[in-house]
């Protein structure tokens, strides 16, 4: 038997990025019960991708109960369907073995990661003041995407002096205004630009200089979007959300650095428990960008634990 529960987690403030705002993270909890077993997960539909909690929850009741890992990855595209029922079918073969995932999966035991935190979009004023807020915090990620964004930038730069930061551009930018403003994101110590362009017109990202590292986001879903990322991208940004889930999360990462691209896992704006599986993709990569539990008023019980930006490895009563 196969559940679905839509859940809502509070923000601690408004988050914002150039397609739009919100005060609440709304998402599927998704739970596997079978042999007396019980499997967790989570996702969150995104509407970029034509996704809501209706056709998502449709989705996942429309599998038979007991599908496996194995044909879920067929009778399912990547996306945020697919992608709480695989994580929640390694939870119940977790506990049904008594062996954590990252053993299941052939992986290292998982160690602690060091992940970014979200300046959201705002006024330049208000984004100062959130990076002053987090200025020890090592790493920045940036919302962008919009006609004032140099003095946004400029504004959190000051906010935090002596952090490191990435920008996210969310689509927002033509290769034009990348080309214009990557001097000045150099000027102010950006290490890397995340989608600067719309999926699917990113074309002209292939014939332009990239001064700074370009990581694919939208671009970027599973194995079958790699083929369109040669000469245009530098990094790929995992997240389950995208993948269809774990099992996906890891072949992926495997094909993208054997031809070469840098790995950032990220997330969704979801609780500790959407968390837990990427972690283990998120071992030893070049960005971690899984703040979504900081950005939350209120969490799973038990949560994820942080130590400033230091994310620990879920504990096995919330997943794997």
């Amino acid at each position: 038997m196969i559940s679905v529960t839509a859940d809502t987690f509070p923000l601690a403030e408004a988050f914002t990025i150039a397609r739009g705002s919100r005060t609440e993270a709304h998402v599927l909890t998704i739970r596997v019960f079978r042999d007396g077993v019980t499997g967790i997960g989570e996702c969150v539909p995104y509407p970029r991708y034509g996704e809501s909690l209706q056709n998502v929850t449709e989705a996942i009741e429309g599998l038979p109960p007991d599908i496996s890992r194995q044909d879920l990855q067929h009778a399912l595209p990547p996306g945020a369907a697919r992608n709480a029922v695989d994580c929640a079918l390694w939870d119940w073969q977790a506990k049904k073995t008594g062996a954590p995932v990252w053993r299941l999966a052939a992986l290292p035991r998982p160690k602690p990661v060091e992940t970014a935190f979200t300046i959201s979009l705002a006024p330049a004023e208000a984004m100062e003041a959130s990076a002053a807020r987090n200025a020890h915090r090592p790493l920045l990620k940036v919302k962008l995407g919009t006609p004032e964004d140099m003095p946004r930038l400029e504004a959190v730069r000051r906010g935090a002096p002596k952090s490191r930061i990435i920008v996210d551009a969310n689509e927002g930018w033509t290769a034009e205004v990348y080309a214009d403003l990557a001097p000045h994101l150099l000027r102010l110590g950006v290490e890397m630009v995340e989608q600067p362009l719309p999926a699917g017109q990113d074309e002209a990202l292939a014939g332009i200089e990239r001064p700074l590292p370009v990581c694919a986001d939208e671009s970027c879903h599973d194995q079958a979007t790699l083929a369109d990322l040669s000469g245009k991208y530098d990094m790929v940004n995992i997240k389950l959300d995208k993948t269809g889930g774990l099992t996906e999360a890891l072949a992926l990462k495997a094909a993208a650095e054997a031809e070469g691209y840098r790995i950032m896992v990220g997330c969704m704006v979801g609780s500790s428990l959407a968390m837990a599986p990427a972690i283990l993709p998120a071992q030893g990569v070049a960005i971690v960008d899984l703040d979504a539990p900081l950005l939350l008023a209120a969490d799973r019980d038990p949560p994820i634990r942080f130590e400033g930006s230091i994310m620990h490895p879920a504990p096995a009563e919330l997943w794997g």
